[in-house]
């Protein structure tokens, strides 16, 4: 579905590495399924795992000693190459997605007709690499091999999210919910409330999911989720009970100790959200937890002490660049703010290009404010925000861009709302807005 910003943090910022992305539309849930009201508009987006459940250490220990003694075993090759992909995400190390393509492709070698797992693979792989076009080809084809492919819808709905096709996505997560409502499924459809800031239906839908898990990893998904979801509604309390629940049973995921992190920040905790966001980080160095870590250390004024995830942010960038990759939203917003934002720009409309999504156009909205085009920024940040998600971040960037033009009331009611009863914003983010909202003199 959270996790990319950005995304809702809880979703896109937690499973971003090898998570792929979706966003949909309104929808009534009855009777297990998710109806959806085509005639509805659309909105921004979150993240599920593309291989929900998996075991990666394990599962790649298991396929690997049964393929060498089944070489031949086409099944077992696409089924590697999904492990890898999940161990990429929990790892954060994307050697592995070469790695588990070539597992892929062996399948394929082995399997080329209606190989509808390997197909699958492709797309998820596909997806975890931002190459949302590939996704949705390679999606597609496997609805050819097997048309009653849940999984392929799932990755289908992220494609065609992430290309702006909202319609598109909403008729896909409903296919694959109509297929099987397990917990994957549940918690695509419970983005779809989400996005419209219906947080009660999200969180019902989420909590369907957390009964529907079967693997530790979907539980901590969910907890993830509903902590998230708990801080857009403003109750930072409830989100830190969700996150610690999460925990017990997993505490070494680094989405639950992100999710825990922001909850502390709202509830004005920053060295307890700094030491999650630096536990996380160890975990699995992904771009969106080392910005908060320098940023939370920025607030605290810890200049040194931020430099150092700044450093692995630039190197992790310059890897990008040097595989031909298209920017994230978290390396555009770090440039912007930490950087070039001439360079941002440009970052930004490569990005653009490939991914005309709501969390892109944010992240070009921020880039172009920095850059002083706010004129150009306000039509990007509207249409981050045209979809109805309640996005902290993105609302503090309008509020920006708003006082730049000078439109002191409408800079002061995004204020509002990106502040709300707990701002679900890093530290050094809360300060910036609560210094615009003192400066426009909302508050005393």
């Amino acid at each position: 579905m959270h996790h990319d910003p950005h995304t809702p943090p809880h979703r896109r910022r937690r499973l971003k590495a090898v998570a792929v992305t979706l966003a949909l539309g309104t929808a009534m849930f009855a009777a297990g399924a998710v109806l959806i009201d085509p005639g509805s508009p659309s909105p921004p987006a979150a993240t599920v795992p593309a291989t929900a459940g998996a075991r990666p250490a394990g599962t790649v220990q298991a396929l690997t000693a049964r393929l060498e003694r089944l070489p031949g075993d086409w099944n077992a090759w696409s089924a590697l190459g999904m492990a890898h992909v999940e161990q990429a995400r929990t790892t954060a190390d994307p050697a592995l997605y070469a790695t588990a393509e070539k597992a892929l492709r062996r399948s394929l070698a082995l399997q080329a007709r209606g190989n509808t797992g390997a197909e699958t693979g492709m797309a998820a792989l596909a997806a975890a690499r931002h190459d949302f076009t590939t996704a949705h080809t390679w999606a597609n084809k496997a609805l050819t091999s097997d048309p009653y492919n849940p999984a392929a819808y799932g990755v289908l709905a992220d494609a065609h999210t992430q290309l702006g096709q909202y319609r598109e996505a909403e008729q896909a997560v409903q296919k694959m919910n109509d297929l099987r409502p397990d917990a994957a499924s549940l918690a695509r459809a419970s983005y779809v409330f989400e996005l419209r800031g219906s947080t009660k239906r999200a969180a019902e839908l989420m909590r369907r999911s957390l009964t529907a898990a079967t693997t530790d990893s979907e539980r901590a998904f969910a907890h993830a989720c509903l902590s998230g979801i708990a801080l857009e509604d403003g109750d930072a309390r409830l989100a830190l009970k969700e996150a610690d629940q999460g925990l017990r049973k997993a505490p070494a995921d680094p989405a639950l100790l992100d999710a825990r992190a922001r909850a502390h920040a709202a509830l004005g905790q920053p060295n307890q959200a700094r030491a999650d966001w630096q536990r996380a980080t160890d975990i699995a160095p992904l771009p969106h937890l080392l910005l908060a870590l320098g940023e939370t250390h920025q607030a605290l004024g810890h200049e040194e002490q931020a430099e150092a995830p700044f450093t692995l942010l630039r190197a992790q960038d310059t890897l990008r660049v040097s595989a031909g990759g298209p920017p994230d939203t978290d390396a555009i917003l770090f440039e912007a703010d930490h950087g070039s934002p001439q360079r941002s720009v440009i970052m930004a409309e490569q990005a653009l290009r490939e991914r005309p999504f709501v969390a892109v156009h944010d992240a070009y909205a921020w880039a172009l404010h920095r850059a002083g085009r706010h004129r150009e920024a306000l039509e990007h940040a509207d249409q981050a925000l045209a979809l109805g998600t309640r996005q902290a971040l993105w609302r503090y960037h309008r509020a920006a861009i708003h006082h730049a033009l000078g439109n002191k009331t409408a800079a002061a009611t995004d204020l509002k709302a990106a502040l709300g009863p707990a701002p679900a914003l890093n530290p050094l983010h809360a300060a910036h807005a609560r210094a615009l909202d003192k400066r426009i003199g909302t508050h005393p």
